[in-house]
């Protein structure tokens, strides 16, 4: 009996996991949950964060994204000086070899959606374009996240951010 209820968990779990964990890969780039927290109704830009995992031998670099859901996406590096976070758009994040490297909400690097079409709701899926120097281009869906402080994977599958 419990062989059967072990089997129909494990079951239900590998079912499960694809939409719990999205993800896409171009080239040696394995980029990990793209997601977005929610905005307010009005707000006209949010932030999106992933995980980019370069597992080649060959450095590469993101150098622009883009999305229908917004008039532009650009990349931003956030940095806190004292108590004063500063914030300016960057014209790429830097992959070397056999690096992850975090944009993520509480430091480092993030995508910035400006000119929304409309507000990001929970549940949706936003399409976004990455354009790397060397792998291409690569289609990815966001997903929005009704957390405004959440966690992403980003946050959890990398100890120290990588150092910019």
């Amino acid at each position: 009996m419990q062989s059967k209820y072990l089997i129909s968990t494990l079951t239900a779990l590998l079912v499960a996991m694809p939409a719990l964990a999205h993800d896409a890969r171009i080239g040696t780039l394995h980029i990990f949950h793209p997601a977005a927290p929610a905005t307010l109704p009005g707000q006209n830009s949010g932030a999106v964060y992933l995980l980019i995992d370069n597992e080649g031998t060959v450095a590469d670099r993101l150098l622009a994204a883009s999305s229908p859901a917004a008039a532009s996406v650009s990349i931003h590096s956030m940095s806190m000086d004292g108590n004063i976070m500063k914030m300016r758009e960057v014209d790429g994040v830097a992959l070397p070899p056999a690096t992850k490297v975090s944009l993520k909400a509480d430091s480092g690097y993030h995508l910035m959606m400006t000119g929304l079409k409309q507000p990001m709701q929970a549940g949706d899926k936003i399409p976004m374009t990455l354009s790397f120097e060397r792998a291409g281009k690569l289609d990815v869906s966001v997903h929005v996240d009704p957390n405004k402080a959440q966690k992403t994977a980003a946050d959890s599958m990398v100890s120290p951010a990588h150092s910019h």
